[in-house]
């Protein structure tokens, strides 16, 4: 194993490269993660972090929960009734139960994904 070092005064400082992350854009549900692990979980946050895989372990439980979550919207709104016809019959109605839809399974997803280790 090859070390370089620079040179700062008297001091020799080890150059540190980090690994690459993976492409990828952290949305919702993978900041919601990010900042519960630096909250409540800082020795598993500070881990992944300095083995480089933070952002890895982001976008899988980010993929996760967005696929959990377009799947309980769509039963959830089938179980309720909320349909195209609805949409169309009563668009103010239509949005109210699908927000109140999209909030219940956003608490479902985050106790049983994000705040889950």
């Amino acid at each position: 194993m090859k070390l370089t070092y620079e040179k700062c005064g008297d001091y020799l400082i080890p150059n540190l490269i980090p690994s690459r992350e993976p492409e990828g854009e952290l949305r919702k549900f993978g900041l919601m993660r990010r900042r519960y692990l630096k909250e409540y979980r800082s020795g598993v946050y500070s881990m992944l972090l300095l083995t480089g895989k933070l952002k890895e372990q982001l976008l899988a439980v980010q993929e996760q929960a967005e696929q959990r979550f377009d799947v309980l919207v769509e039963q959830m709104a089938a179980s309720v009734g909320v349909t195209e016809q609805l949409k169309a019959a009563d668009q103010m109605l239509w949005v109210r139960k699908m927000n109140s839809i999209r909030e219940k399974v956003e608490e479902i997803v985050k106790e049983e994904i994000i705040y889950t280790l």
